[in-house]
């Protein structure tokens, strides 16, 4: 087993993708038929996810930061384009702020910059000690039932729940369990002014119908600046943008991160 896939000729640019929680780097594989062609994509588990079994002390940011620059570094690759979902977005946030010369652009996909203030650092430690404990306790069937029924999967159908409770129960919970815990949103540090070290593009992408994330984004971007975060609202979509709605998310990440034909606009 091998934590990395690789599609797309090594010469085009690199662009690094990370999951979200409970995923693998095979969650990307829907999207490579359109982004190989442009890019050299470089699709990697998280630890504790796949076949990665790192384990993680906590706070673990820092940590599975420079583990991910390291396997990309290994590959020959020093500067690259960065694309992070959820859990994959606040790690690359974190890459960012650790590593701001490797990266070409930075895109996150429904991702939170980090909480503000100790009262919401306290009240999300407390739910994700609950969430780990069904995790460490319950079959991990029974724990993935629960978990997609929270809000933020409403888009999701009854058999796409199913499908994914049939995917992700190949997972080791206690590995899941290591990450989920040192990657805790409220161990996570406010990542909404690293925009401001950074000399690439920066791009949101969320889905309309994703109302908690939309307001994370437009709040975000009121902060920082149209020109620090650029915002991509998808119609019809909701958090899970790349997994059910893929050519509508790569014809707009393509649009963000390829270079306009300037013959072709003539």
């Amino acid at each position: 087993m091998v934590s990395i896939r690789r599609f797309g000729h090594p010469n085009l640019p690199a662009l690094v993708m990370l999951h979200g929680f409970l995923g693998s780097k095979d969650d990307w594989s829907i999207l490579m038929p359109s982004l190989s062609q442009h890019f050299h994509c470089i699709c990697i588990d998280l630890p504790g996810h796949g076949a990665n079994h790192l384990a993680l002390t906590s706070p673990g940011f820092s940590q599975v930061s420079a583990h991910i620059l390291a396997k990309v570094n290994e590959l020959g690759v020093k500067q690259f384009h960065l694309l992070g979902y959820s859990l994959g977005g606040r790690i690359a946030l974190h890459i960012a702020k650790d590593f701001p010369e490797a990266l070409l652009s930075l895109t996150l996909e429904s991702a939170h910059p980090g909480l503000i203030d100790d009262d919401q650092r306290d009240a999300r430690a407390n739910s994700d000690g609950l969430w780990a404990k069904k995790l460490q306790q319950l079959p991990i069937t029974a724990f993935l039932s629960l978990w997609y029924q929270q809000a933020v999967f409403n888009d999701l159908s009854k058999q796409q729940k199913q499908q994914l409770i049939t995917l992700r129960s190949q997972n080791d919970p206690l590995r899941l369990s290591n990450c989920y815990l040192a990657t805790s949103l409220s161990l996570q540090q406010d990542c909404r002014n690293v925009l401001s070290q950074l000399s690439c593009p920066c791009y949101y992408l969320y889905g309309e119908d994703d109302t908690k994330f939309a307001q994370v984004a437009i709040d975000w971007q009121a902060q920082s600046g149209q020109s620090a975060l650029q915002l991509q609202p998808l119609n019809a979509a909701g958090h899970n943008i790349h997994s059910l709605h893929p050519a509508l998310f790569c014809d707009t990440l393509l649009a963000l991160l390829t270079p306009k034909n300037p013959a072709k606009e003539a």
